[in-house]
């Protein structure tokens, strides 16, 4: 199956760190050969780079990995093809406008008996199950509200419910996110960090490098990191159950279905690395 990465910061912040371990399990620690692609979220644009090539061979990654973007919110995605082709419109992540704002989704998983999910005026363009999803969730969201509601939780708590059904259909974890949080759901395999002050050291599974992140941080930094597998060898990740979700913004978990809700931090640090 796909890997999947997401970062959510609450200040501008490179994802280098992880994306170095990221693309390195595209191909040459692991099987996702099919194609990568990540999302970065600026203002209320963003920016996708995308390639059918596996991640350890490409190009435009290792651009994105000497490249440090600054974004309080990332989604990204290697791929192991299981529902079409290897092409560029069947890459992660997807990215589609619904109420003013940019939503951008990637899945891990395979779903079946999914073909006839409505997808109202959200057409897919490529052939996978994901992009299919991504499309039907986004018509329930248009169906169910109006406009972005005040209430978030009660739209974190239909995005949950339309997962459960998704879930239904086969092996769904996913990344989705409006450029403001960044909402987790958990299938089977699907973990998370919070680094905050004390900072230390990291260690990549899958590269030789390490990064003190004391050196790259201020004592306000707050900087989620959402993986499939843990991407280091010496940090304590939580593994999320399955059906269980969680919603984060500007680094600092701010809801699950568990009814936690952290408090938030003021952005007042400068851009660092994650």
């Amino acid at each position: 199956m796909c890997e999947l990465l997401g970062m959510s910061a609450n200040v501008p912040t490179d994802i280098c760190f992880s994306f170095t371990g990221l693309m390195q399990r595209g191909g040459n620690t692991g099987p996702h050969r099919d194609g990568w692609g990540i999302t970065f979220y600026e203002g209320k644009g963003f920016r996708t780079f995308k390639d059918p090539n596996p991640s350890c061979q490409s190009k435009i990654a290792e651009l994105v990995q000497q490249y440090p973007i600054k974004s309080c919110a990332v989604v990204s995605h290697i791929r192991q093809a299981n529902r079409g082709e290897v092409k560029l419109e069947n890459t992660h992540p997807f990215t589609r406008e619904l109420w003013g704002r940019y939503w951008t989704f990637a899945h891990n998983g395979q779903l079946s008996h999914y073909e006839n999910l409505p997808t109202g005026r959200y057409i897919p363009v490529g052939e996978t199950d994901s992009e299919l999803a991504f499309c039907w969730l986004l018509n329930q969201l248009e169906q169910q509200f109006i406009a972005l509601p005040a209430d978030l939780t009660a739209l974190y708590q239909f995005i949950a419910q339309c997962c459960d059904k998704l879930r239904s259909l086969g092996v769904f974890n996913m990344l989705l996110s409006d450029g403001e949080s960044v909402f987790t759901y958990c299938s089977n395999n699907l973990h998370w960090i919070t680094r905050r002050a004390p900072f230390g050291e990291a260690s990549l599974i899958d590269e030789d490098v390490v990064i003190d992140f004391q050196q790259e941080t201020t004592p306000n930094d707050v900087v989620t990191v959402i993986a499939t597998q843990p991407l280091t060898n010496n940090e304590q990740w939580h593994k999320m159950r399955p059906g269980e979700y969680c919603v984060f913004h500007l680094g600092e978990l701010k809801a699950t279905n568990h009814g936690f809700c952290a408090p938030q931090l003021p952005p007042n640090a400068q851009p660092k690395s994650a």
